[in-house]
């Protein structure tokens, strides 16, 4: 057996759901995906309109709720104070940043549209017509944080969350970037829950889905650094088809929305659907368990996002210090 001493490691995380859903029925799912969750996020996270709490009031004028819920993520994964930062960060250059967002400036573009369709250009705010740029999340994080490295945005449906974290992982891999901040992120507003609701439902799902809730989580991805080992990224057409491996059990299985049959744990039946953010969210959830050791059991997580539309996409998370297999990054 042949061991690879390098590969991609997730050294910081943090989620930031102001407003979980639940279910309309406190089912044994809703329950396990509540525990589960309110272990590594107790506290509960301030809405967009309050993230000045977190980033200080300056710089948050025409920000959307989703850039603000996303900033928020990133400031609480790298342990900083409330307030802007006057510099940037430790590391900035070389860091690339990651986004996954299908809904994130919808509601802008909208506004956009139904204003110049009443009126003409002249009554687009300067100000906001850089938020019709579906990448201005992603710009914003970077400039914000003075991230200097490769800037991506992913919309590309359910499994964006894990192609995100697919990409970042190709960055470092490719010696792109020396670090990759990811975040997943979705709005709440009326706009971005109306073309949720146009969606299919997801197999097994109810009727009465949850509408799409705000939410934001972000990792930090590095190369070789002190950290849960993340995997491969792999795309499959059902949610089951990933193979267990027996050499490396995963005890911890997050599941994609609807798949909980398959004997893993469904965030979304706590969170309700989060759609784009759901598998930086997964991702931060089984991150946070591996690095704080709350799962005394061996072997790591398996963590699965997508729908029946867009296909599903899986990647292994195993603890710090664990050997990977060659050609199993």
């Amino acid at each position: 057996m042949t061991i690879d001493q390098g590969g991609v490691t997730v050294t910081a995380h943090a989620l930031h759901v102001p407003d979980p859903a639940g279910a309309p029925a406190d089912t044994a799912a809703t329950a396990t995906a509540r525990d589960l969750f309110s272990s590594v996020a107790p506290d509960p996270a301030c809405g967009p309109d309050e993230a000045h709490t977190v980033l200080g009031r300056k710089g948050l004028l025409f920000k959307e709720d989703s850039t603000r819920l996303a900033l928020c993520a990133v400031h609480r994964a790298f342990g900083l104070p409330p307030g802007r930062l006057t510099e940037p960060l430790p590391g900035a250059e070389h860091t690339a940043v990651v986004v996954s967002s299908n809904f994130g400036n919808a509601q802008t573009v909208r506004d956009i549209v139904t204003g110049m369709r009443a009126g003409s250009a002249h009554d687009v705010s300067p100000l906001n017509g850089p938020n019709a740029s579906s990448n201005v999340i992603a710009s914003t994080i970077a400039i914000r944080y003075g991230f200097t490295g490769p800037n991506l945005m992913v919309c590309s449906g359910a499994t964006s969350g894990l192609d995100a974290i697919r990409l970042g992982a190709l960055l470092l891999r490719g010696e792109r970037a020396q670090r990759v901040v990811v975040v997943g992120v979705e709005p709440g507003d009326d706009t971005a829950r109306g073309l949720a609701a146009l969606g299919p439902d997801a197999p097994g799902a109810p009727a009465t889905a949850a509408p799409l809730r705000p939410a934001a989580a972000c990792v930090v991805l590095d190369s070789g650094g002190e950290g849960p080992r993340l995997g491969d990224v792999r795309r499959h057409t059902r949610p089951d088809d990933i193979a267990e491996d027996p050499a490396a059990p995963t005890p911890l299985r997050l599941t994609a929305p609807g798949a909980a049959d398959t004997g893993g744990i469904d965030l979304t039946a706590y969170l309700g659907e989060v759609y784009g953010a759901l598998g930086v969210v997964q991702l931060a959830v089984a991150a946070a368990l591996l690095s704080a050791g709350q799962r005394p059991e061996p072997g790591g997580a398996l963590i699965t996002c997508g729908d029946g539309e867009d296909g599903y996409a899986s990647v292994r998370l195993d603890p710090a210090g664990s050997p990977i297999l060659a050609g199993a990054r």
